[in-house]
């Protein structure tokens, strides 16, 4: 007599536990770089690299991990279906305006510093993330919240909404990987204690572009 084959199914739990974790661990680097090792953060400042900072600090901390956060929300808010898509809107509301306020901090640091705009791939990369994550969250905000589309067209439009969704997302991870390796390059970190907390912070990004990702795919088992 042949066993019955047995399944174990993988829930989404544990891989957002990880996700979390890796949140308050790049939070925390990305606070001990910018504060620690390099000038602090201002908005307005005679020091042009403490306006710079916060341009990372905004990304990676308001942009990237809140957008990620926003994506889980779905396996990591107990409660309604309502609960959950309301924090899902209102995180991925947040990190959008802190994206667009890292654009404005990076094009004020430049005016102010002499620097021309755009002429990185990191820059390239940035403006197109940003745009469509703007069109992605209008398209959303007026299919599914206000004044909402029909059901028809949101069943239809939900797929779309998710694949796009996570491919922005990973845009995201890779403009702020190329935002360190151009960091590595302008500076010249290489054998310093703060290249040591660079690379971590990118494998750490990497690490949470995959646990999202992950997220998404597998159920959530109660």
């Amino acid at each position: 007599m042949v066993p019955r084959s047995r399944s174990y199914p993988l829930s989404a739990t544990p891989v957002t536990i990880f996700a979390h974790l890796l949140v308050i661990a790049v939070t925390t680097l990305v606070l001990v770089w910018l504060l620690d090792k390099r000038e602090g953060l201002a908005f307005i400042s005679d020091d042009k690299l403490k306006i710079f900072n916060v341009h990372p600090l905004l990304m990676i901390i308001g942009f990237v991990l809140i957008g990620g956060e926003a994506i889980m929300a779905y396996k990591t808010i107990p409660g309604t279906r309502r609960a959950q898509k309301a924090t899902h809107f209102i995180l991925h509301l947040i990190a959008l305006a802190s994206g667009i306020l890292g654009v404005y901090v990076i094009f004020k640091f430049h005016h102010e510093a002499g620097i021309r705009n755009m002429y990185t791939l990191h820059s390239w990369l940035g403006m197109i993330t940003i745009c469509l994550y703007g069109l992605q969250w209008l398209l959303a905000f007026f299919s599914y919240v206000f004044p909402g589309a029909k059901m028809s067209v949101r069943a239809a439009y939900l797929p779309w909404h998710s694949f796009f969704g996570l491919v922005i997302f990973f845009l995201a991870i890779c403009t702020a990987e190329t935002g360190i390796v151009q960091k590595f390059i302008f500076l010249g970190l290489f054998k310093n204690q703060e290249a040591l907390i660079l690379n971590f912070i990118g494998l750490l990004l990497i690490l949470f572009a995959i646990s999202v990702g992950l997220a998404v795919v597998l159920p959530r088992i109660y």
